[in-house]
């Protein structure tokens, strides 16, 4: 086996922000086009990183085991966060969370690999980063606080990596199906499907979780084809003062992302919600948030809108 690194527009042009980049696949184009020009037999994806529409002529062949779906803290705990502090992050998804919860944080940009990102403490209060990247590089030993998927709801396919092959190499695609993990593919497919139903765009807040449990079992029929997906999804306001969540569970990925949709356009009372970019400000920028007392409460949009969509990769 040879190994081809590809330089992505994501990867060269750090002088920007992601979403000033178009967001939207920059750190997976180069790579795909390697595979359908003959270049690479395969290309290996961090699942997060790529568009919720795969080429014509690829197909994700595997999503292996995945790692832990959950972000970190790394600076100091959120409740010893003093008031106005700065936080580290590019994300529009993770911004939005913590506004929702402490609207008095500012926020910064950042972006770079985990040591520059780290680096940025002493001028930042904490730094927000995936705690699969920080347990890779045997880091583990500087998180202050492992976010919960109920405090921070993950990124669409964060942990896992995702290893696209061309449709008509079937031979590599039958090799790669021996590093498949079923239940992980099903849980990311799930997620993704989400992405998709709501196709927003790729600056916007959104979260999505997927994990496979036993259903209870049903006399005369096999345990393991009961086996199902529940579904946590996310989508905000920019700001934090919007914060949606629902949780959906079925058999089929595909049609859950689709139900996921659904029952968060419901519960807003509107069968649009109108999507917004979001951009992060530069450091020292007003607070996220606004003053608790004016807040509208978790799962209301007001006057029937709140932003959603996909958030670019490399966070």
């Amino acid at each position: 086996m040879v190994l081809r690194a590809v330089v992505t527009t994501g990867d060269r042009r750090r002088d920007v922000t992601l979403g000033e980049l178009g967001g939207h696949g920059v750190f997976a184009k180069e790579v795909q086009q390697a595979v359908l020009s003959g270049e690479a037999d395969l290309a290996v994806h961090s699942a997060k990183d790529l568009p919720s529409d795969t080429p014509e002529g690829l197909v994700i062949a595997s999503v292996p085991e995945r790692a832990d779906p959950r972000d970190v803290l790394v600076g100091a705990r959120l409740s010893g966060l003093p008031p106005g502090a700065l936080v580290a992050t590019g994300s529009p998804r993770r911004r939005a969370q913590l506004a929702w919860l402490r609207p008095d944080l500012r926020f910064t940009e950042v972006r770079g690999n985990i040591a520059t990102r780290l680096g940025a403490l002493g001028t930042v209060d904490a730094v927000v980063v995936a705690k699969a990247a920080i347990d890779r590089l045997g880091l583990a030993g500087q998180v202050s606080e492992i976010l919960s998927p109920s405090v921070m709801l993950p990124q669409v396919g964060q942990g896992a990596l995702a290893v696209e092959c061309r449709v008509d190499d079937e031979w590599t695609a039958a090799w790669l199906r021996r590093i498949d993990d079923a239940d992980v593919h099903r849980a990311v497919d799930a997620e993704r499907s989400f992405l998709a139903a709501v196709g927003g765009g790729c600056r916007a807040p959104l979260g999505a979780w997927a994990t496979v449990e036993d259903q209870a079992p049903v006399e005369g029929e096999p345990r393991a084809e009961r086996r199902q997906l529940r579904l946590q999804v996310m989508v905000a306001s920019g700001d934090g003062h919007v914060v949606l969540r629902q949780e959906v569970a079925g058999d089929d990925p595909r049609v859950l992302g689709q139900a996921a949709r659904a029952a968060l356009w419901q519960r807003c009372g509107a069968a649009t919600i109108e999507l917004v970019d979001v951009s992060v400000g530069p450091a020292g920028a007003e607070p996220a948030g606004r003053e608790p007392a004016g807040r509208q409460p978790r799962g209301h949009a007001p006057g029937g809108h709140a932003p959603g969509g996909h958030e670019p990769g490399g966070e």
